[in-house]
């Protein structure tokens, strides 16, 4: 039997017959997406969902999905999926990372036109039939220093256009290295210098918890009298309550927003501010972007259902039939050993080392490294994927070197990944035993046997007596349950490491509690 696919938002003539010329048989019912029972009633007699935005992939509708095996969004953005419950499910989640990219970047710099010649309230007076020239006074971009926040795939082509219109470009990223920031032309700054002196800021990160709110009050009040905020990336990115009250004080010369923390945004804070221009989440809408990211999906939807390939998931490696059963575990491990050292990590990522020793480096390294690199990088880009790792890294400078070589020490094989940053090098190793289960052996040099579990807490510290009893009681304190408790040291007095797997998020208040002990140097929560 021939696989169903569902359509439940908008797509081309020419997606839908990429389905039908492999073989899928497809129903295009776009008005699904904004109808949740009616998708409810459905989806369950499908094996692939094709959406956009509109669609919402809740854990209610995976419950009701009996035989889907495959959701493909068109676009980059994956909130309306619910990708956890998905998994959970087996549901391969993919998107279509590069797709977007370009109509993004120009919709970012269209708004800065706009915000700074006050083109839709010049063009409302006029049409209204009023004179106003004297009213609206604009600002030139050209010399003008633009601040990028975010300077990853869509930042960096804003840079190369605001150059083009000689303006000169600032940007903060903690994965910027020094290196890339150089063959763009930008200058890298840290968050503080580019609040003070960028006349523009355009916003150009994903949405996580470092970055909510990255533009508070407090971050308002660093910047310039007079200067400008575009932000075309995420709604959450900016405090709106606290921009609004700028935008009156009149310390925001302007702002050009294209999304907003509660979409769709029928009504706003922001919305008749002094200067303020705004568009219903039209990064991504033009007819070549919106051409690309559908016939992306579509291929690679077909390409699952009828061979098994997998393209751009953001929840399972691309990894063929026949390698899976021995590799995965192995991918696990790797993404894993990157997720540590990447949340470990807060300044520009120089390379990245992989050491593949014993069995594992007749593997295909190449799916272990891109788990690898999915891991460092995505506690700050979240979106990255095993595809899309790789061209990352790789757009960004990251040297990735892989080093494969026979059994050595006490383990058949294992891994070991080491970042270099522009402060030090920080390496962890794993292996995976004869269950299957992924197994943490060192951390910066020093030996331990550790599992991996949702929540960890990890310790660097002196090797003092007392310091279990104290830190353990801090946890009790706090309603902490330790489900798995692990140690290593260089030696006796030396330096220590603690690796905790706890049965919940600890609270920052015990953080703190702990981080204050005399002999601890680092506390860090974990998740994976």
């Amino acid at each position: 039997m021939a696989p169903r696919v569902l359509i439940s938002d908008q797509l081309s003539d020419a997606a839908i017959q990429i389905f039908k010329s492999r073989g899928v048989e497809v129903d295009f019912r776009p008005e699904l997406g904004k109808d949740k029972d009616a998708l409810l009633a459905v989806i369950g007699q499908y094996d692939g969902l094709a959406i956009r935005s509109a669609t919402k992939v809740t854990e209610k509708v995976i419950a009701a999905a009996a035989n889907l095996k495959v959701i493909g969004r068109a676009g980059i953005g994956v909130d309306n999926v619910d990708i956890p419950a998905a998994t959970a499910k087996g549901i391969i989640v993919m998107n279509t990372p590069f797709g977007n990219a370009i109509t993004t970047a120009e919709h970012a710099i269209a708004m800065m036109f706009s915000v700074a010649r006050q083109i839709p309230e010049a063009n409302a007076s006029t049409q209204a039939g009023k004179w106003e020239k004297t009213r609206f006074m604009g600002v030139e971009i050209t010399g003008k220093m633009l601040g990028l926040i975010g300077c990853g795939n869509i930042g960096s082509i804003v840079a190369e256009r605001a150059l083009g219109l000689k303006m000169k470009v600032i940007a903060y990223d903690p994965f910027l290295t020094a290196e890339r920031a150089l063959d763009l032309g930008v200058e890298k700054v840290d968050l503080d210098a580019l609040l003070a002196r960028a006349d523009f800021i355009s916003l150009h990160t994903p949405l996580t918890d470092k970055t909510r709110n990255i533009i508070s009050a407090d971050a308002l009040q660093k910047t310039k009298r007079g200067v400008y905020l575009i932000n075309c990336a995420r709604g959450g990115l900016v405090d709106e309550h606290a921009l609004r009250a700028a935008l009156d004080s009149g310390h925001v010369a302007g702002a050009a927003f294209d999304v907003f923390v509660e979409e769709p945004a029928k009504e706003n804070v922001l919305f008749n501010a002094p200067n303020m221009v705004c568009t219903p989440h039209l990064g991504a809408s033009t007819t070549e972007a919106q051409e690309n990211v559908a016939l992306q999906v579509a291929e690679q939807i077909s390409d699952y259902l009828v061979a098994g390939a997998v393209t751009n998931a953001l929840n399972m490696p691309s990894i063929t039939a026949e390698e899976a059963p021995r590799l995965v575990p192995f991918v696990r491990l790797a993404e894993q050993l990157g997720s540590f050292a990447g949340q470990l990590t807060e300044t520009g990522i120089k390379a990245v080392r992989l050491e593949y020793a014993g069995a594992v480096a007749e593997m295909n390294t190449r799916a272990l490294t891109a788990a690898a690199l999915t891991g460092v990088l995505t506690p700050l880009l979240q979106t990255v994927n095993m595809v899309s790792a790789p061209s990352i890294a790789r757009d960004r400078n990251i040297q990735v070197e892989e080093v494969r070589r026979g059994q050595t020490g006490a383990y058949e094989t294992y891994i070991r990944l080491t970042v270099v940053t522009d402060r030090q090098e920080r390496s962890v190793a794993g292996t995976v035993f004869g269950d299957g289960k992924p197994r943490i052996i060192q951390v910066k040099g020093i030996n331990m046997e550790a599992g991996v579990g949702p929540h960890m807490v990890y310790i660097t510290n002196e090797d003092k007596p007392g310091f279990i009893g104290k830190f353990g009681s801090l946890l009790g304190d706090a309603g902490i349950n330790i489900a798995t408790f692990n140690l290593g040291r260089t030696g006796p007095g030396g330096d220590a490491i603690a690796l905790l797997e706890v049965d919940g998020e600890v609270p920052a208040d015990t953080l703190s509690a702990i981080a204050s002990l005399p002999m601890v140097k680092q506390v860090k929560p974990l998740r994976f």
